[in-house]
């Protein structure tokens, strides 16, 4: 009842934050959003400070991007308009301490074989989230909406299809209550890297991106001295299997406009306010 009580809730963020970002320039009134979610405006202005950290009026700031434009034309750098737009906020990723380590390029280039994964669905600030699991840790999370599950567990089994998959959600749980559940205990979130030596390189650099900063695919090419290889790097960027732990979302066009994501658009959105809006 817990878990369909929260995808109610953040079904109901969802569709406000869609209201938001599609018409603000129309700057909604609270009883405008809360109208269509069937929300008295204190109970939608509490469920979404809950949910996120913040109000939805402080959301839209966060969102707002022709700001962010508008200074990128000022030859402003893209970390400076994100910051500047609203996109900014203390602490380090996620506020876990993460430690990683990279699968061979055999075990990459064997498309998973001999790899035992367990996986397992459990509730998240974003929808239905698919952890998996090897020994050596976390090696792919994703997201789905309510009755997309399996479609999230074919793409993710699509990576690795020489692999052995088991459904474990209890081996799980304890991963996703670590990513989600702000745990601070001191010990590392254990993650485990699978792909090439390019994309493991480009994800190793996403994990120094601190939470409520945003580069480009530009910005991470020149890091990796390969100025030429923005492409290169968004193709890399969009093969991230561990969505929001190796924060794929806070990479940004070279416009400074939020671009595409494996795990929809919407939700790129609310995971960048969502960071925003939390304390370090």
């Amino acid at each position: 009842m817990e878990h369909t009580s929260e995808l109610d809730d953040y079904a109901k963020v969802r569709a406000v934050l869609e209201h938001l970002t599609s018409d603000w320039r129309t700057q909604p009134s609270l009883a405008e959003l809360a109208r269509p979610v069937g929300l008295s405006e204190d109970q939608l202005q509490k469920l979404f400070t809950r949910w996120a950290g913040l109000t939805p009026k402080a959301f839209l700031q966060a969102l707002t991007l022709d700001h962010a434009r508008a200074m990128l034309q000022d030859r402003a750098t893209i970390l400076d308009a994100a910051l500047d737009s609203g996109l900014s906020g203390p602490g380090r990723l996620h506020d876990l301490f993460i430690a990683h380590e990279a699968m061979s390029p055999g075990a990459y280039k064997a498309r998973g074989e001999g790899l035992a994964i367990a996986y397992g669905f459990h509730p998240s600030p974003f929808g239905i989230a698919l952890a998996m699991v090897t020994e050596h840790g976390l090696c792919g999370l994703s997201f789905a909406d309510e009755g997309g599950e399996q479609a999230a567990l074919q793409d993710m089994m699509h990576r690795w299809p020489n692999a052995r998959f088991a459904e474990d959600s209890a081996r799980t749980a304890p991963f996703a209550a670590r990513v989600f559940g702000n745990i601070k205990d001191g010990q590392p979130l254990r993650i485990t890297m699978i792909g090439s030596d390019f994309e493991i390189r480009v994800w190793e650099t996403l994990l120094k991106i601190p939470r409520g900063r945003a580069v480009s695919y530009g910005d991470i090419a020149k890091s990796l001295g390969k100025p030429k290889a923005a492409r290169a790097v968004g193709a890399a960027v969009g093969k991230n299997p561990i969505s929001f732990v190796v924060p794929c979302h806070r990479v940004l066009g070279s416009s400074g406009a939020l671009t595409g994501y494996h795990w929809g658009l919407t939700r790129k959105k609310a995971i960048l306010g969502w960071e925003a809006g939390k304390p370090s």
